[in-house]
């Protein structure tokens, strides 16, 4: 049983003022650190008592870890952004509106304040059974308990189930991928660049996390390539209420047209599965074809052909074919 408690575990704060000493700290505590960015998801889990860390890194105080430069290449967006920023800043919100469309559906302007872009993207699963506690797969169990014949299962996933059945939350993840960003992360070994669809994993993979960060790890920036600059975008996001939810299904797509052909297309979409989806073979099938209600009608069943719905979720697979299809020809057409 699922055990919820109000106060949080005692843990050494700390509040470096460098990457350099964020790191460090990382490595003095070797896995039993938890990194803490805007904090709207970490608090949520300590006063639950279900994560109990030794040493809690604040970011909050790095400056290089936040802001948005430009350069010649596109956009570098500190992991530490606000999500108010990413929605507000001029550059994005003129070449690269995808992105502030897809921050501006998250949650309410108040927590928008506080949340950040590296946070958005790094967040954990809202599965019910897992954040309450249950000893499920993905804690460590060995057991799916959204995956039964009693289960509450209507916001899980239609794809990529590998044990669990939970879904990847976040609103910007579709977005990034579409624009192609790059997720720069450090450590004590050094820098590396991730390919924002290989940034998030799935249960086959590693059922611990969502991401490819691991102890010692910290995401610095998102970097966004001019390539997609201008390009016709969309973005949706449907959820129960229109305010301060994650989304049932979101979808974001980028298309560069040229003489009412579709020369290139990027298409992601999530809430249903354990990672965000980017629909490559939709992509394949589009490229070089004309907008028409028949092409992207044939994109939104394409999008569904492998979907295996749980027992209450079933609406997400014509939700999601619908999505995929306006995100082709536009809503009001």
């Amino acid at each position: 049983m699922a055990v919820i408690r109000d106060m949080m575990p005692a843990f050494e704060l700390f509040q470096p003022e460098s990457t350099e000493q964020a790191l460090a700290l990382l490595n003095r505590y070797d896995g039993e650190a938890w990194v803490f960015a805007g904090g709207l998801d970490s608090v949520d889990w300590f006063k639950d008592r279900a994560k109990r860390p030794r040493a809690v890194v604040d970011l909050g105080g790095i400056a290089d870890l936040k802001g948005v430069r430009t350069s010649a290449d596109g956009i570098d967006i500190g992991a530490l952004t606000t999500l108010t920023e990413v929605v507000n800043h001029p550059e994005i919100a003129g070449k690269f509106n995808l992105l502030s469309e897809a921050a501006r559906a998250v949650a309410t302007p108040q927590i928008r304040n506080q949340a950040t872009l590296g946070g958005n993207v790094s967040q954990d699963t809202r599965c019910a059974y897992y954040r309450g506690g249950w000893t499920c797969y993905r804690a460590g169990g060995n057991i799916c308990y959204a995956d039964t014949p009693t289960s509450i299962n209507r916001e899980h996933c239609i794809f990529g189930a590998s044990r669990c059945v939970a879904v990847n939350p976040s609103d910007t993840a579709p977005a990034l991928i579409a624009l192609d960003a790059r997720m720069v992360i450090r450590n004590r070994r050094g820098e590396r660049v991730v390919a924002a669809e290989d940034f998030f994993i799935g249960p086959s993979l590693d059922i611990t996390r969502m991401t490819v960060l691991r102890a010692g790890d910290i995401l610095t920036a998102i970097r966004i390539p001019r390539d997609w600059a201008e390009a016709r975008f969309y973005f949706e996001k449907v959820r129960d209420r229109q305010a301060w939810d994650f989304a049932l299904v979101n979808v974001a797509s980028a298309m560069k047209i040229r003489n009412g052909n579709i020369e290139r297309v990027r298409l992601a979409v999530n809430g249903v599965a354990p990672y965000p989806v980017r629909l490559k073979k939709v992509e394949e099938r589009l490229t070089g074809q004309r907008i028409t209600e028949d092409s992207a009608a044939a994109a939104g069943e394409m999008a569904i052909e492998s979907a295996k719905p749980l027992q209450h979720n079933g609406y997400k697979v014509p939700l999601l074919r619908n999505l995929v299809k306006r995100s082709i020809r536009g809503a009001e057409a």
